[in-house]
């Protein structure tokens, strides 16, 4: 296991015995604390997660994105799923990494309940130092280009667009971005 620290946006891991703290600066006033653990994606926190994840793309897209995501993609080597909690312990935010191939991940389910701020960036965070540990030169991902907010959060974190890959390729209404790591 790690811990997470972000101040600012410097990030650093540091070993630990039992847990993944995240310190975030959510803004110069507010601070952030979160703990980060992998865990099945049949957990109950990370079903809450991915059935409020499904809604909220269905109202954003008419589509809730379940078919796209296998949850033994997620279960083998190379792969993770990730539930952050906040301090009172209630279950914030999730998201997943699987293989596309030997060198590059596909992040997928990523989610942040409402009203959290740097809930999401501390999950990216902590999904791309998994791939670059686990030997990945890059991450993907897709989502919907109507969804403006997840197009504007992933340009914001550094990911570019690339042209749709896989199932997507030829899909308009996707758009898909990579990050070198």
């Amino acid at each position: 296991m790690r811990i997470f620290n972000s101040w600012l946006g410097i990030c650093k891991w540091l070993p630990v015995l039992d847990c993944s703290w995240s310190i975030c600066a959510a803004s110069s006033s507010r601070l952030l604390m979160l703990m980060i653990l992998e865990q099945d994606p049949a957990s109950a926190d990370a079903e809450s997660l991915m059935s409020e994840l499904s809604a909220a793309l269905a109202r954003i897209t008419g589509d809730g994105g379940r078919a796209s995501f296998d949850p033994d993609d997620v279960r083998g080597p190379k792969a993770c799923f990730l539930v952050a909690w906040d301090k009172a312990g209630q279950a914030v935010g999730c998201g997943a990494l699987r293989p596309l191939d030997t060198d590059i991940a596909e992040v997928k389910r990523m989610y942040a309940r409402p009203g959290t701020s740097g809930v999401g960036a501390a999950i990216l965070a902590h999904l791309e130092t998994a791939a670059a540990d686990y030997g990945y030169r890059a991450i993907r991902l897709e989502t919907r280009l109507i969804n403006a907010r997840a197009v504007a959060f992933y340009e914001r974190h550094g990911y570019r667009r690339i042209a749709n890959y896989g199932k997507y390729a030829g899909r308009p209404e996707a758009v898909c971005f990579e990050k070198r790591l």
